[in-house]
C-alpha cells in the first residue's frame, strides 16, 4: 500500500489552482450553495472514495448496498483514481458527487471556499470522535464533517537486528537522551539506527514532542520558528550529523518502511500502514510496534485522518447525513478495520480494535496526543517549500528553516 504523506504532494497545486481559479473568476461556492434544495424522496448517491486497494473498495461498496437497501435510497461508490484530483474538478466544476472522502490536508481548502455543507453537529455522538479528530475537520467553529477513520506514527523496531545489535527491552527507547543512547550502541554494530522521512509528516513529530507546532491553535498564526521547534529540528538535525539518522533516499529507497523492509535500518518511524506495505513486500521482517519516545515536553505523534465530506451543492444532503451516520456508526467501523486495517475514530471501539488488533495498540493509544496536520488553505507552496527545506537539513540552519515556514506561512494565512 503506498503510503498516504507520499502521494500528496503531486496533484495539490494542480486542485488548488482549479478550485481557486474558479472561485475567483465569481462562479464560487458561496454564492450558489444557498440556491440547491433539498429533493425529497429516494436519493441516488454519488460516493467517492481514494481506495487503498480492493479490499476497502469492496468494504465500502458493501456498507453502502446495505444502507441503500435499509433505506430505500440508491448508493454508487466510485473509488477515484486519484481523488485529489479528480474531487478538486468536481467541485470547481459545480457537479461534485454527493459524498466523499476528504483528507485531512486538504479540508480548510474546500471548507474555506463554502464547497463542503457543515454537517458535523447533525451526526450523533460527535463528542465520540476523538477530540484531535474533531479539531482537524473544525473550521471557523463548526465541525464540517464525520472522520471516517486515522492513522499514527509510531517506532517500528526491527527485532532479529534489535537481538544482533546486543539491544534488549530495556533499550528500547521512551525519551529522546534514550534514543540518541540507543541509537548510539546500533551505530557501534555497523548499523544504521534509525531511517527518517525527510518530510514534516515525520520530522514533525517530534515538534509537537517538545510543545510546538507549526501554527498555533486556531490555525491563523505561524508558531514555526518558536524555541520549541527550533529546540526540536535542532535534536533531529544532531541525530542526522552523528549519523543516527539516516534519510530513506541515502538508503536508495523510496520510503522510510522500503529501507525497513529490506533491514536497512533498525529501526523507522511510520505509520499504520507500515502493517499492510510489509505483508505485501517483506513479508519475513520480524518487527514489534512500540509509542514513540516522548520529549522534553511528553509524548507527541502525528495524525493522519479523512473524514466523509458533503457537497454543499448535493440535492441529497438529508440523506447524505443519514448515510455518514451509518459509516460511523462504531460496528460499521470495527468492519472496516477487519476489511482493510483503518482505525476506528470513535473511541466508544477503542477497547474493541484493541482486543482485536493488540499489535496496534501503540498506534491506537496516540490519539491521547496527536497533533493534526496543518490546518488552514492556500498553504501548498508554502509547505511544500518546508519540505524542500527539510531535505537540506543536514547541511542546513533549521532556525532558518523555520523563519522562512513562518515568512511564507504568514502571507499566505494574511491574505485569508
Amino acid at each position: 500500500m503506498t503510503p498516504r504523506a507520499l502521494t500528496r504532494v503531486a496533484v495539490a497545486g494542480l486542485t488548488a489552482a482549479a478550485l481557486f481559479g474558479t472561485t475567483a473568476c465569481g462562479s464560487g461556492f458561496d454564492d450558489s450553495a444557498g440556491e440547491t434544495t433539498q429533493s425529497t424522496g429516494p436519493a441516488s448517491l454519488q460516493i467517492m472514495i481514494g481506495s487503498s486497494g480492493d479490499a476497502e473498495t469492496k468494504a465500502v461498496q458493501e456498507a453502502a448496498a446495505a444502507w441503500a437497501t435499509a433505506s430505500g435510497n440508491q448508493a454508487t461508490v466510485v473509488p477515484a483514481q486519484d481523488l485529489t484530483q479528480q474531487l478538486g474538478q468536481g467541485l470547481a466544476g459545480g457537479n461534485p458527487p454527493d459524498v466523499f472522502y476528504v483528507d485531512a490536508t486538504r479540508f480548510a481548502d474546500y471548507a474555506s471556499v463554502g464547497a463542503l455543507e457543515p454537517y458535523g453537529d447533525q451526526i450523533s455522538d460527535t463528542g465520540d470522535f476523538y477530540e484531535s479528530l474533531r479539531n482537524t475537520f473544525t473550521y471557523d467553529g463548526k465541525l464540517y464533517c464525520a472522520p471516517k477513520d486515522f492513522s499514527t506514527l509510531a517506532l517500528q523496531i526491527n527485532t532479529e537486528l534489535w537481538s544482533k545489535a546486543g539491544l534488549t527491552d530495556a533499550d528500547v527507547p521512551t525519551s529522546w537522551d534514550q534514543l540518541t543512547a540507543t541509537s548510539r550502541k546500533i551505530k557501534a554494530k555497523g548499523m544504521v539506527p534509525l531511517v527518517l522521512g525527510d518530510t514534516r509528516d515525520r520530522i514533525g513529530a517530534f515538534f509537537v514532542q517538545n510543545g510546538g507546532w507549526l501554527l498555533n491553535s486556531d490555525g491563523r498564526t505561524a508558531t514555526g520558528a518558536s524555541p520549541a521547534n527550533v529546540a526540536a529540528l535542532t535534536y533531529v538535525k544532531e541525530l542526522v550529523t552523528e549519523g543516527l539518522v539516516r534519510f530513506p533516499k541515502q538508503l536508495d529507497a523510496g520510503w522510510s518502511g522500503e529501507a525497513f523492509g529490506k533491514g536497512a535500518a533498525v529501526m523507522t518511524i511510520e505509520g499504520n500502514w507500515i502493517k499492510g506495505a510489509l505483508q505485501n513486500d517483506f513479508p519475513n521482517v520480524k518487527y514489534q510496534v512500540v509509542e514513540l519516545p516522548a520529549g522534553p515536553a511528553g509524548k507527541g505523534t502525528l495524525s493522519f485522518t479523512q473524514c466523509w465530506g458533503i457537497a454543499a451543492k448535493s440535492k441529497y444532503k438529508e440523506q447524505a447525513i443519514t448515510f455518514v451516520e451509518a459509516m460511523t456508526s462504531g460496528e460499521q467501523q470495527m468492519a472496516f478495520a477487519t476489511a482493510f486495517g483503518v482505525m476506528p475514530s470513535r473511541q466508544s471501539v477503542r477497547d474493541q480494535y484493541t482486543a482485536a488488533f493488540p499489535a496496534d495498540k501503540p498506534f491506537i493509544d496516540g490519539a491521547e496526543y496527536a497533533q493534526g496536520p496543518v490546518n488552514a488553505p492556500k498553504m501548498d507552496s508554502v509547505l511544500q517549500d518546508l519540505e524542500a527545506g527539510l531535505q537540506g537539513l543536514a547541511n542546513g540552519d533549521p532556525k532558518n528553516i523555520l523563519a522562512t515556514f513562518d515568512k511564507n506561512a504568514q502571507a499566505a494565512l494574511g491574505g485569508n
